[in-house]
């Protein structure tokens, strides 16, 4: 695996380096050795973040823990990720997806204990109604919710805006 390590607000020590490889590392036994994984490292106030991405053809395998120790983030983000590989082998191995290239053949044929099936147990249906983002935002948080789909009235395609850490939000845009 290629590692590519960046702080911001922060000097990546080789301690911390060798940490994240060390632990990551693990990971060596799902890829194959040419899979990339960008990790970044920050610090805002007593908040120790890491962000851990790791492009696989189709998908992305992602996740960032925050702790008041890097290095407990470290081992949180490692946890996290190793169990979001063994969901997402179910995936490949019922799919029979292409994805499959960036993982080494025996995680892929290992015989392991399916993790618990995703089951959606409601569906909803509305009116998606052309507004800007600022106004979906608004109608976000008067329904109290952390997401709403709205059709865009500049673009008239789908879009998603969200509630962020830090009292932000964020708009998602599909790119054909």
């Amino acid at each position: 695996m290629k590692f590519i390590i960046s702080g911001k607000n922060m000097d990546v020590t080789d301690a911390l380096r060798s940490t994240v490889t060390e632990k990551l590392g693990k990971l060596e036994r799902y890829f194959t050795p040419e899979t990339e994984v960008i990790v970044t490292m920050s610090v805002e106030k007593d908040r120790q973040k890491i962000e851990v991405t790791i492009p696989v053809k189709g998908s992305i395998i992602r996740s960032e823990q925050v702790s008041n120790d890097m290095y407990i983030s470290i081992d949180l983000v490692e946890e996290v990720i190793e169990r979001q590989l063994r969901r997402y082998k179910e995936k490949l191995i019922d799919k029979h997806q292409a994805a499959a290239s960036n993982f080494k053949k025996e995680f892929i044929e290992d015989e392991s204990e399916p993790m618990n099936e995703i089951k959606i147990v409601r569906t909803k249906h509305f009116d998606v109604k052309p507004m800007y983002p600022e106004d979906a935002c608004v109608q976000m948080e008067l329904l109290g919710h952390n997401f709403y789909v709205f059709t865009n009235a500049q673009t008239e395609e789908i879009n998603v805006v969200y509630k962020r850490k830090g009292g932000t939000y964020g708009l998602i845009e599909p790119d054909y």
